[in-house]
Formats: structure tokens, C-alpha cells, sequence
């Protein structure tokens, strides 16, 4: 068997709507019948069938956009920008290691290259000597 629940003036429950969109707008979330109805004491379903329009002006203010009407917020340009100079440092960090690896691919070919040209022209190498003390 249900609890009796007693009916609610719509003024009360406004007052409560009105709160709760405040602290909506406030923390930039979505205002919840549910949130609603729990605020009251009473259960979504029965929130939904004594109160029907309040429920609906809820779901048209969740379907809404939030408070970022203006364009973007400061932190959002941040995050934003904070995200495109990680990406740019990332293609930057793989150029420079491309461009590394070609280094080292054309000096080993520049000593091959060498050696067969010395090799061809009969080239003789003097051994360097150390002095060992």
C-alpha cells in the first residue's frame, strides 16, 4: 500500500523550483524533476502527475543550453587552447625525431660513400699513433 502524500501548494512547490534553478545556474548543471520531487519529499512519478506543468517547464529548461549562451567561457578558451599546443608540441616532437633519424641515415651513408671513394682512388689510410706513457 502507498504512503498518503499531502498536497503541496503550487506556490510552495514554485518556491522550491525557483531555488533550485538558482543553484542550477549557480554550479552550471542541468535542473531534474527528480531532484525536484526529492526536495519535497515526494516521489517522481507522483511529482509528475500533481504537478505537470512545473514538470514540463523543467524538461524545456534541461533542453535548454546552459549558461555558455555568451560563446565560451575563460576556462573553456584555456582548455581549448592548452589542448592545441599539446598537439602542436606532440607534431613537433615527432618532426624532430624524423628529422633525427634522417641525420643519422645520411652521415652513415656519407661514410659508406666515402670509404668507396677511397677505396676506388686507392686511397691508403696512415694508422694514428698514440703515445701511451
Amino acid at each position: 500500500m502507498t504512503r498518503p502524500v499531502p498536497d503541496l501548494p503550487e506556490a510552495l512547490v514554485r518556491r522550491h523550483l525557483q531555488e533550485m534553478l538558482d543553484a542550477c545556474r549557480a554550479s552550471n548543471t542541468r535542473p531534474s524533476v527528480l531532484t525536484l520531487a526529492r526536495r519535497l519529499n515526494l516521489t517522481n512519478t507522483t511529482f509528475r502527475r500533481r504537478y505537470p506543468e512545473i514538470a514540463q517547464e523543467i524538461s524545456e529548461h534541461r533542453a535548454a543550453p546552459t549558461a555558455r549562451r555568451g560563446g565560451p567561457t575563460e576556462h573553456d578558451k584555456l582548455i581549448a587552447r592548452n589542448a592545441k599546443l599539446r598537439r602542436r608540441n606532440r607534431d613537433l616532437t615527432n618532426q624532430l625525431a624524423l628529422a633525427a633519424a634522417q641525420i643519422q641515415h645520411l652521415a652513415l651513408r656519407n661514410a659508406r660513400l666515402l670509404e668507396a671513394v677511397e677505396n676506388a682512388a686507392n686511397v691508403t689510410s696512415i694508422p694514428v699513433r698514440r703515445n701511451i706513457r
